[in-house]
């Protein structure tokens, strides 16, 4: 049987805490994952990585991690937007009306 690993972690004045590196790397948590806790009958806790939501999009997650690392490793890489650019972008959309929030159509599903 394996042995067991005990780490420890401070609350702030907040109740807020840094979850260690070790527990972080056994529960494969990246930045913005969540974490589900199990409170037994006993007191204890148990944490586990929060399964993806049916609204979550796995890849758009994966995607997004990439940026996060890529730009953590390469911030020389950042550029600004062009103004040119901005004003192209807007020269192909400039007065397209969008709901966010209106239900795609049949066609758009």
């Amino acid at each position: 049987m394996p042995a067991t690993l005990d780490v420890e972690s401070t609350l702030t004045d907040r109740y807020q805490t840094t979850v260690p590196e070790t527990v972080r790397r056994a529960l494969r948590l990246g930045k913005r994952d969540k974490i589900h806790y199990s409170i037994r009958p006993s007191g204890e806790v148990v944490l586990t990585r929060a399964e993806a939501s049916e609204g979550d999009d796995p890849v758009l997650g994966q995607f997004l991690a990439f940026l996060a690392r890529d730009i953590a490793s390469h911030p020389e890489r950042l550029q600004a937007v062009d103004a040119g650019l901005v004003r192209r972008l807007q020269s192909l959309v400039g007065g397209i009306e969008v709901d966010l929030d209106a239900a795609l159509s049949a066609d758009d599903e």
